[in-house]
């Protein structure tokens, strides 16, 4: 069979730990890279670009962040659309006050200030987790928006309240505003989401994510091996804010090119949470294909019944995407609470020993 590793001997810890241990995992992530940077621009329209890969990019950084914070160190939040904002906000006031910054520089700093602000509203979690960990991050969810909406300096004072990213370039080529086109522009958050995700996941391979682990299994027991909870569980805070507040920044420059607090209401922060929910929780890969699985949905749902001969109303549709995102949940909660990435990881299990029992 083409999927085994026999024969493929480790010699060392580093090859035993490697991110793909087997040959034939390299060369398959080498040619889904090659199709992702060469074969999309070339093939993909203008729809695909702006409405299913670009926010599936944004979306699948979010879902990082929310995963290390959720699936790794175990601390619920529901404050994600309200951190994304924050993002968003930061990087409008540093774009405007420095218009020749980098728009990478941008994205970095407004992650940093997000980071910033989830590790102040982490520090609850140093005294409650669970459902009032939940409940503590809620209002910073509600506290956030509010914040964007009452006080003007955050808008420019703006008479409407909704701002336009400016435009910005990266090596001569518009990225943000409304020069950038949607291939620029999906290249771009191929680019750096690609640097987070690698960066992701070796930081949870590393000390600092088997820290952020054990907290997650049994926070006592971990206290007790000697793991400082103050310090890994406001590090775990910190980490996930600075890559939603990236998503943030991204969503308003990258994807809608606006910045308005109302994007980012407490629909977002759920539809965050299902994804991590779906794709797997403590799965980097899961939060892609979390990421995906929400973005195309919708999509199928809306042209589904056009395929089937019959034609539904817009809000009945609307209403049957709660319908099915709420039963989706409640079936991978029961029969695979680690969701696609364990559905993904199974199958290739089953291909390793095929054909003889497991």
């Amino acid at each position: 069979m083409l999927y085994r590793e026999a024969g493929q001997f480790k010699t060392s810890y580093e090859a035993d730990q490697a991110i793909f241990p087997i040959a034939q995992d390299k060369v398959v992530f080498a040619l889904f890279l090659l199709l992702a940077v060469v074969g999309v621009p070339w093939f993909a329209n203008e729809y695909w670009l702006t409405s299913i890969l670009v926010p599936f990019l944004v979306f699948s950084c979010a879902a990082l962040g929310l995963n290390i914070l959720t699936g790794y160190c175990g601390q619920l939040s529901l404050g994600t659309g309200g951190f994304m904002a924050c993002g968003a906000f930061a990087a409008y006031k540093l774009a405007t006050a420095f218009p020749s910054m980098s728009i990478i520089v941008v994205l970095l700093l407004s992650g940093l200030i997000t980071a910033a602000v989830g590790m102040l509203f982490g520090l609850p979690s140093l005294r409650i987790k669970g459902f009032y960990l939940a409940v503590a991050t809620l209002a910073a969810q509600f506290f956030l928006l509010w914040l964007f909406n009452k006080v003007d300096w955050f808008t420019n004072y703006s008479a409407s309240g909704v701002i336009s990213a400016p435009p910005r370039t990266v090596a001569g080529y518009h990225v943000t505003g409304s020069g950038a086109q949607p291939v620029t522009k999906y290249l771009f958050l191929l680019g750096f989401v690609g640097v987070l995700a690698l960066v992701a996941k070796n930081l949870v391979r590393s000390r600092t994510g088997r820290a952020w682990m054990a907290i997650r299994d049994m926070d006592i027991a971990a206290e007790i091996i000697g793991i400082r909870p103050l310090r890994t569980k406001l590090l775990a805070f910190c980490v996930s804010s600075f890559y939603i507040g990236i998503a943030g920044a991204m969503w308003a420059f990258v994807y809608t090119g606006s910045v308005e607090a109302l994007a980012f209401d407490i629909n977002r922060s759920f539809q965050v949470l299902f994804m991590i929910i779906i794709g797997g929780l403590g799965s980097i890969l899961g939060s892609f294909l979390g990421a995906a699985f929400m973005v195309l949905l919708p999509i199928f749902l809306n042209r589904a019944p056009a395929l089937l001969g019959f034609e539904l109303a817009t809000d009945t549709v609307s209403h049957l995407e709660f319908v099915v995102f709420g039963v989706l949940i409640v079936v991978f909660l029961i029969v695979e609470p680690h969701g696609l990435a364990r559905l993904w990881s199974i199958g290739k299990e089953k291909l390793r020993l095929w054909p003889f029992p497991h």
